[in-house]
């Protein structure tokens, strides 16, 4: 029987796949977690069941999908009576602990987000960085400190980045610390622990230190099609104006071609602090000699627009960079493989019933993802992949109109707006940037029909399949 391991989730916010230097991008400066990719199994095709925050997380914390855990928006609270999986170990012993974000609950005017019966012994909450309730574990962090966030914000170096603390009191640094006090602590019994920081999600505010290793000069521009605005939705023309469609936050349209190259540094300059602090945390586990059995996740939530399609931030878009992240695991002890990357496609669903397929726990019927655990100790890919992934947006953040399903296969990807009439339609073979919408190319009639029926399919299989059925009648 395989051993029972920690359990060490380490979730970024908004940070798409293309962010590390092992995936490709040779901007990046990601030691640590390229040193992770070797040590461990990483997924090139990992897809989250939404582009917003708190019904992405909801899905991957319960293992289903954001309509059934009806927690489909921002500002929504999860059901009580969802079953989180941190809630899972900790009532099979585990000692659980959170540093950083949770959102699953609203967190808006000065309200500090209401807890469900999350599981977590250790609750060290901090929503984002900066101070606006007392409730914040980072701000009593920095007041402890002797230290006010408002004084640490360095020189706004544009409309679009500023340099925000410096990284010995930056959010990702007390989140790191505050893990590393939990492994610490936790020597010679099991956990599972949930490393939340904020970053690389904007604002773009990186250290000043961390921001001069980036020269704006050298960073490519985002991905643009001059055919784009005419062809894809209003959603998206109204979003290359105002980012989030919010007049006066960040103004797309206004931006130079230097603008863009100075936020790709300052987003990628997130990134390397995030990693910094990721490697102190993989040397507490050495240190305390838990590294051999501990599941190591890494993965984000969702990812960033960046400017590609001429649009920032996020919202009711459903493109490969949105939408997919970066996910690692290492497990020495379990036999994860080393240095495999698995191709095949995969949703953030699956996340739960691997955690708990590891640790030898029952998985609930009521879980819709399905373990990976097998594919990631050396089974065929055909173990754990799927032949598509599946994702939603219902009014779940900006443009309250907005209620979209996209399905995506490893050839084509369909995305429908309900009730406007409005979609995108991609050939994935030829245009794998997704350029071109054939949405209302006669050409792709037979293609968008089949498209259609899989997506409608989808979004009825993903229907809760609780309560079970008693009997016959």
């Amino acid at each position: 029987m395989q051993p029972t391991p920690n359990i060490l989730w380490l979730c970024t916010d908004q940070q798409r796949f293309d962010t590390l230097r092992s995936f490709g991008n040779p901007y990046a400066q990601t030691p640590a977690l390229d040193r992770l990719v070797a040590e461990g199994t990483s997924f090139s095709n990992a897809f989250c069941q939404s582009p917003v925050c708190a019904p992405s997380r909801a899905s991957f914390l319960t293992g289903r999908y954001p309509r059934t855990t009806r927690c489909r928006q921002n500002g929504q609270s999860i059901p009580p009576e969802e079953l989180l999986v941190s809630n899972l170990f900790n009532r099979a012993g585990y000692r659980c602990g959170l540093a950083g974000k949770l959102h699953l609950a609203s967190c808006s005017d000065g309200k500090v987000e209401k807890r469900t019966e999350d599981g977590y012994d250790d609750f060290s909450w901090s929503h984002h960085p900066q101070p606006d309730w007392k409730e914040n574990a980072y701000t009593q962090w920095l007041n402890e400190k002797g230290q006010d966030w408002h004084a640490l914000q360095g020189q706004k170096m544009s409309p679009y980045v500023q340099q925000g603390p410096p990284a010995e009191f930056h959010q990702t640094t007390w989140c790191a610390e505050k893990t590393i006090e939990f492994i610490q602590a936790n020597q010679g019994k099991p956990w599972f622990f949930s490393f939340n920081c904020f970053d690389p999600h904007h604002p773009f505010d990186p250290p000043a230190e961390y921001l001069d290793r980036f020269k704006s000069q050298d960073m490519p521009l985002p991905s643009t099609h001059p055919s784009e605005p005419s062809a894809k939705t209003s959603f998206q023309r109204l979003d290359r104006i105002w980012a989030h469609n919010n007049p006066g936050e960040f103004h797309t349209e206004a931006m130079t071609d230097e603008d863009r190259r100075q936020v790709c540094a300052a987003y990628l300059a997130m990134v390397a602090l995030i990693d910094d602090q990721i490697s102190r945390i993989l040397t507490a586990l050495e240190e305390t000699n838990q590294a051999e059995n501990t599941l190591v996740v890494f993965m984000s939530d969702h990812g960033e627009m960046l400017g590609d399609h001429g649009i920032y931030f996020k919202g009711p878009h459903f493109y490969d960079c949105q939408l997919r992240v970066p996910l690692i695991m290492r497990w020495p002890a379990g036999g994860v493989v080393k240095n495999r990357s698995i191709e095949g496609l995969v949703e953030l669903v699956d996340l739960a019933p691997t955690f708990l397929d590891a640790a030898n726990l029952e998985i609930p019927e009521r879980i819709q993802g399905r373990s990976m655990l097998p594919m990631i100790q050396g089974g065929s890919e055909n173990l754990g992949c799927r032949e598509q992934v599946y994702s939603e947006y219902y009014n779940s953040w900006t443009h309250g109109n907005a209620y979209g399903t996209m399905l995506r296969t490893k050839e084509e990807k369909i995305v429908v707006y309900h009730g406007t009439g409005e979609g995108e339609l991609y050939d994935l073979r030829k245009d794998p940037e997704e350029f071109f919408n054939l949405w209302d190319e006669p050409d792709a009639h037979r293609m968008k029909t089949q498209m259609l029926a899989r997506c409608f399919d989808a979004s009825v299989f993903t229907m809760d399949p609780h309560p079970p059925r008693m009997g016959p009648f």
